[in-house]
């Protein structure tokens, strides 16, 4: 009872807040209070719990009361007397909770919501619950207050902490040291390490002042551990969720494999080929590198790729150059180093030779003389390889001639011995399947001493007084040449003074020219020219056979025969050739039309040193039936001879014949009867030419003078510019030629003569018709007559001349002018007067024949010609006769 009252006053002294009570504390005789552990998380809420539930349902609350440790003043009031829970008055200290604090009763327990928990609220609190009916109640707490950790951090070996949660990247086979470091934290928090959420053991390691630092060491990441999750995990506290951080692995990871796709055998040079290299397992993708041997391939590349693999191709045109090289296809992850793979393919390019060619090493080439010994080498590089290796020396080949001094090996070519032919472009040619090569020529320069251009024996000719200009040319190397020229006859032999002679250099050698004029024949002989240079000395001179020297004498016994070949239809024309002057001749042929002059052919001999023409009916025979005007006529270097004229050729293209009877009675004809028949024919003609032959001689002496005007009258004369012959047409006798071949036949109509004009002149001398004007040169004294000739000339001398006539060629080719033939007479050498010709007179005094009849068109006919022209020397006349050569028959020419 008396305790029973004391609570009661106590409570009305704590209602009036009585400070004595207040302040007061425990009473001893309080009863004993059970203590409840609350853990509070710092900066959180917490909720100290005090039961406040009456006994008995008809007691109720009167007031709840919150001290801290043994403080007698309460920090905290809860009065609900006289008033509902929802009208009670909240009291809090504002030096301890203050607004932070508020007493929940809608709970079971009740309790005070603390909010924001502070680190000094940490401590022991009582709740005293004062009832209307019942005693007091009291409720001990004890308050903690929990300091989760503050920071946590994950840092690498290196002390480099871990950003964007990523480790690394790492590279694979490498060690991985994670550190977790917990700073802060009451009481120490507990840290952990889980990897891909299992809990793994870690090295815990403490340090001072609240910091807590666990070790996680992995050895040799491998590839597996790619994306690998490492969690740190901190905790002190189950109030709240565990600090933690987690970060994700990643590695760097080499190349699994590389490959060429494809992997040709053959390339073909400079063809265009496409490879690809693939690669796949590097993290991050490969870097593909193209590399020819050890150097970077630079050439087109295409790259594709995806998260597992990369690929690149490359285009290229192998050359040469790349045979047996390798080519490497290269993928590396840079960021690993020694992670590197690579596939390679050894290029096997075939291509046509590469042919290289030089003069011998130990040779200068600037300093090789005839005499030396020469080699040159020959570099080919050829795949497949060269089966044949072939020297040429000017384009002509090289073959091995050991007693020459020419050797050859495999590749290489030795001159022993060189002389000045050696010199010139040297070539090495190789072929192999793919092609044959040239290679770049090669000049080899030999030095030598003068040598003439020309070994043999020069004849020049000329008249007395005539200036010469003779040229020796010579070729040496060095070209610095000096010469000096001698001269030599019978009976003396002497030095040519300098001044007389010029050396020139030029691109075909050195020369020098000697201006000579022989005076009289002592003055004709040999001239002898010797060079020298740095080299030496010529060891043979150039030799010049000074002659004396007339224009050569016309061509005679013309013969005109038909020949075919598979191609065309010919006609041969052969001609014998006469006195060449003392000089060299060369024979020409024009063909004229007969109406309008027009040149039709101009051709030379076929056979060098005769007077052999070959002409095609088809370029004879574009009109039709054309009547043609050949001049034929020999020329050397003091000019032209006379010429010999084919006049009226008429080459017709008969029809084709054809059997008049037809069937079998035309085409069993019998020659037998036709044969005699020709025979008789031609037996009675060649008795009828003897006598118009012996005749004709008789007549002669008189015919000769009476006709000597009108034969100069009638002459041809020649435009030397337009290549056209104007000639009389007196009433005229020609020839008649038939040529069959095949089914077709040619009828040939010709006149053969000389025509010639000249004017008064001494012995010796002859006129030469230049441009319209008669010029008189002097014969040479070497060249006299004949001892028959002279008599006869002076026989004729003797007989003077009322009416001298000059007589000249004309000049059908406009080439060559100069200086006349020598003459000749009946009785010379040269003419062929064993068979008489049977002659007639037209008005004009031009002698022709009469028509030659052809009895057999297959037969070789030959019309012969030594001139028909007569000239008059000082009243003097020269004839030369028409006669016939092998023909059978009445005649055969004019």
């Amino acid at each position: 009872m008396l305790q029973h009252v004391r609570r009661v006053l106590l409570a009305v002294a704590l209602a009036a807040c009585l400070p004595v009570v207040c302040r007061g504390g425990w009473d001893e005789d309080d009863d004993p209070v059970s203590t409840v552990l609350v853990d509070a998380v710092l900066g959180r809420s917490v909720t100290l719990p005090c039961d406040i539930e009456p006994t008995t349902r008809e007691d109720r609350v009167y007031m709840v009361l919150w001290f801290r440790d043994n403080a007698g003043k309460p920090l905290y009031r809860f009065d609900v007397r006289g008033r509902p829970f929802t009208k009670a008055l909240y009291w809090s200290d504002n030096n301890a909770f203050g607004p932070r604090a508020y007493f929940v009763t809608g709970s079971t327990p009740a309790g005070l919501t603390l909010e924001t928990v502070q680190l000094d609220d940490e401590g022991i609190y009582r709740c005293r619950v004062d009832f209307k009916n019942s005693p007091t109640r009291n409720f001990q707490i004890n308050l903690t207050v929990i300091v989760p950790p503050n920071k946590l951090l994950i840092y690498d070996i290196s002390g480099r902490a871990v950003n964007n949660n990523v480790v690394g990247p790492l590279s694979e086979d490498t060690d991985l040291i994670l550190m977790c470091e917990v700073r802060g934290g009451k009481p120490p928090p507990t840290v952990s390490w889980f990897v891909n959420d299992r809990l793994v053991d870690g090295i815990l390691e403490a340090t001072k002042d609240n910091i807590m630092v666990n070790r996680l060491e992995i050895t040799r990441i491998r590839r597996k551990h790619l994306n690998t999750t490492f969690k740190c995990q901190a905790s002190n506290t189950k109030l709240t969720l565990p600090q933690e951080k987690t970060v994700r692995l990643e590695l760097n990871l080499k190349p699994l494999n590389v490959q060429m796709l494809s992997k040709p055998s053959e390339f073909v040079a400079n063809t265009e080929y496409s490879i690809t290299c693939e690669s796949y397992g590097s993290r991050p993708p490969a870097v593909i590198t193209w590399l020819r041997e050890t150097r970077i391939f630079h050439a087109k590349t295409d790259q594709a790729q995806n998260e597992t693999a990369v690929s690149s191709t490359v285009t290229f045109s192998p050359t040469p150059e790349d045979d047996n090289k390798v080519l490497r296809c290269k993928a590396d992850n840079e960021a690993i180093p020694d992670s590197s793979l690579e596939d390679t393919l050894t290029l096997s390019v075939v291509y046509p030779p590469l042919v290289t060619l030089q003069l011998g090493s130990t040779l200068n080439a600037q300093d090789i003389k005839e005499g030396d010994d020469v080699y040159f080498e020959c570099s080919v590089k050829a795949n497949p390889k060269e089966h044949k290796i072939t020297w040429l020396h000017n384009g002509a080949v090289v073959t091995q001639n050991m007693s020459s001094g020419v050797i050859l090996s495999t590749q290489s070519l030795v001159l022993q011995g060189v002389t000045r032919h050696h010199a010139g472009s040297y070539t090495c040619q190789a072929a192999n399947e793919r092609g044959e090569t040239a290679s770049p020529p090669v000049h080899l320069r030999v030095q030598y001493s003068p040598v003439c251009s020309n070994e043999d024996v020069v004849v020049v000719g000329a008249s007395v007084n005539e200036m010469l200009r003779v040229r020796c040319l010579v070729a040496a190397d060095p070209a610095d040449v000096s010469f000096v020229w001698q001269f030599n006859n019978s009976g003396e032999s002497f030095d040519v003074s300098p001044v007389r002679f010029g050396t020139s250099h030029g691109a075909n050698g050195s020369s020098s020219e000697l201006r000579y004029t022989p005076t009289s024949d002592r003055d004709y002989g040999t001239l002898t020219c010797w060079g020298t240079n740095p080299i030496g000395r010529q060891q043979e001179p150039c030799v010049f056979q000074v002659v004396s020297a007339v224009r050569p004498a016309p061509l005679r016994n013309c013969t005109l025969r038909s020949s075919s070949n598979q191609s065309a239809d010919v006609l041969d024309v052969e001609c014998v050739a006469g006195y060449d002057g003392g000089l060299r001749q060369a024979f020409y042929l024009e063909a004229y039309e007969s109406r309008s002059m027009r040149l039709r052919l101009n051709v030379t001999s076929v056979v060098p040193d005769a007077a052999v023409f070959r002409l095609d009916l088809a370029d004879l025979l574009p009109a039709r039936n054309p009547t043609l005007h050949i001049v034929i006529y020999a020329a050397n270097q003091k000019g032209r001879s006379e010429a010999t004229v084919l006049e009226d050729i008429t080459l017709k293209d008969a029809e084709k014949r054809t059997e008049a009877a037809g069937g079998e009675g035309g085409a069993g004809l019998n020659v037998v009867p036709l044969a005699a028949l020709l025979t008789g024919t031609v037996l009675t003609l060649g008795v009828a030419a003897l006598l118009v032959a012996v005749l004709a001689v008789r007549r002669r002496r008189a015919v000769l003078r009476s006709a000597q005007g009108a034969l100069c009258a009638h002459h041809l004369q020649a435009d030397t510019v337009k290549h056209k012959v104007q000639t009389s047409q007196p009433v005229r006798h020609s020839s008649m030629l038939e040529i069959n071949h095949g089914e077709h036949r040619y009828v040939v109509s010709y006149t053969l003569k000389t025509r010639t004009e000249c004017g008064d002149s001494d012995e010796g001398e002859s006129c030469v018709n230049s441009g319209g004007i008669q010029t008189v040169e002097r014969h040479p004294d070497i060249l006299n007559p004949p001892q028959e000739m002279s008599q006869q000339r002076s026989k004729t001398l003797m007989q003077p001349s009322s009416d001298p006539i000059s007589c000249q060629p004309p000049d059908y080719s406009g080439h060559i002018s100069g200086h006349m033939g020598s003459e000749y007479s009946p009785s010379s050498p040269d003419s062929l007067s064993s068979v008489p010709s049977r002659r007639s007179r037209t008005a004009g005094g031009r002698i022709t024949s009469a028509p030659l009849p052809f009895p057999n068109p297959g037969s070789n006919l030959t019309s012969v010609m030594t001139s028909t022209q007569s000239c008059a020397l000082n009243g003097g006349l020269r004839k030369e006769h028409i006669i016939s050569n092998t023909i059978p028959g009445p005649e055969s020419c004019v």
